[in-house]
């Protein structure tokens, strides 16, 4: 492990339900609430199409449910210095992004209008959406579609905004982005490329795209809700959000007197390589990642105590995910073994953004010192032997205590549809007092 270790010392959000506080998320976690909702109506989306596509030879149908934000539509572009026609032709990932970044800085006490210089990074998960009209054509958005649509302007409207000097990147790993972006994030640092990074991903749809496609491919739930780990999975559900985290060293960190959420104590990203169709997980290659991620860390699979897991509530996800799971973090000889969950299960697959998300779930659990349910849990999955592995459903609200060291351990995974996996190992302090920032 580094001399310096890589530390968190704030966070940012946005999910579905109205929520855009850190507040206001835990609370609907530790509630066990689910956030789905209807599919906006404000889109221009073919809606009756979508809901029809159940009649077609081979099609599964698609309920009026997701993981929406309500949000997604609004934006203060006075307030970051940009004019009403460039918003407009602006992705909504650029301005969901660019917000939830800010308030990231804020709740790190970083003031983020006065950075302009700086050499921080930024590192963004991001996936296509298709959003606006085709560039070829004469309409309101032309001359601002070029950064309007480019994956790369989600980051790069970030640091532009702020004025960040240092690496902007934007990363499509799929539903891998954000932790992804995590890892690059940590290592521009430790070599020396910027002093401290923000690091995140967002998802907000352009279009019910990813409906069509989990349709027609009979991975989509057909009942409107993502059950993670559970009996009879239909599929996985779709959803929105957004996360940012603000990266640094320690010693830097305790230097500015940063509060520290959590050390990001190994993370690692592999592919599954050539063998099955390349969207089919593959437990293997996870099971290496997670060896590998856990060995980085320098610490025991034993003492995790949590497991943010992908969870998509797929029929052929889920037990491949357990199957490796349980191989590195069920040790059947553990008195108390880690609990397992996923924020999917409240808030759908918010798909790039998936990732962070559960990260900052995590670091919310640390904080807190508790665990909050994972939404079916009562009814888990009979597709391995749960008599045989450590690993449990985490069915309720439940305390955390720490280790010995005075540290919590926790994992979070990501699995992207192209066959990128990521994984991220994070060291949680005991706090002495809650944040409510």
């Amino acid at each position: 492990m580094s001399a310096d270790p890589i530390v968190i010392v704030g966070m940012g959000v946005e999910a579905p339900g109205g929520i855009d506080t850190l507040p206001d998320f835990w609370s609907a976690l530790a509630d066990g609430r689910e956030l789905i909702g209807p599919f906006p109506r404000d889109r221009e989306w073919p809606l009756a199409e979508l809901f029809a596509l159940g009649r077609l030879d081979g099609w599964a149908p698609v309920r009026d449910a997701g993981g929406f934000l309500t949000g997604a539509t609004e934006f203060d572009a006075q307030f970051f210095g940009i004019t009403p026609r460039e918003a407009v032709a602006m992705d909504p990932q650029q301005r969901v992004a660019l917000r939830v970044a800010w308030r990231a800085l804020e709740h790190a006490g970083i003031n983020p209008g006065a950075l302009n210089g700086d050499s921080a990074g930024v590192w963004m998960g991001v996936s296509t959406t298709e959003y606006g009209p085709s560039v070829t054509g004469v309409n309101e958005y032309s001359g601002y579609r070029a950064t309007g649509t480019a994956l790369g302007a989600v980051a790069g409207r970030i640091s532009h905004g702020l004025g960040l000097v240092g690496p902007s990147i934007s990363v499509d790993t799929a539903c891998a982005s954000s932790l992804t972006a995590v890892h690059q994030a940590a290592s521009a640092i430790r070599a020396g490329e910027c002093d401290w990074a923000l690091a995140g991903g967002v998802c907000v749809m352009g279009s019910p795209g990813a409906f069509y496609e989990f349709s027609k491919n009979n991975a989509l739930a057909t009942d409107g809700h993502c059950r993670s780990y559970a009996a009879d999975p239909t599929g996985t559900l779709w959803g929105e959000g957004a996360g940012v985290i603000v990266l640094e060293g320690e010693s830097r960190a305790k230097a500015l007197g940063h509060r520290i959420y959590g050390q990001l104590l190994g993370s690692r990203v592999n592919h599954n390589g050539a063998g099955a169709p390349l969207a089919v997980p593959s437990s293997a290659a996870q099971q290496r990642l997670i060896e590998s991620t856990v060995a980085a860390a320098g610490i025991s699979a034993d003492d995790i105590g949590l497991i943010e897991g992908h969870g998509t509530g797929t029929a052929v996800g889920d037990p491949l995910e357990l199957t490796a799971l349980a191989a590195t973090y069920g040790n059947p000889d553990r008195a108390d073994g880690p609990l397992l969950g996923s924020v999917k299960s409240n808030i759908g697959h918010a798909q790039a953004a998936s990732g962070m998300l559960g990260l900052i779930k995590v670091l919310l659990c640390g904080e807190h010192g508790a665990i909050p349910p994972s939404l079916w849990a009562d009814a888990p999955t009979d597709d391995i032997d749960w008599d045989a592995t450590s690993l449990r459903l985490a069915a309720k609200l439940t305390e955390w205590a720490p280790a010995a060291d005075g540290l919590r351990y926790a994992a979070v995974s990501s699995f992207g549809v192209a066959g990128t996996n990521a994984h991220a190992i994070v060291g949680l302090p005991v706090l002495e007092e809650t944040n409510h920032g």
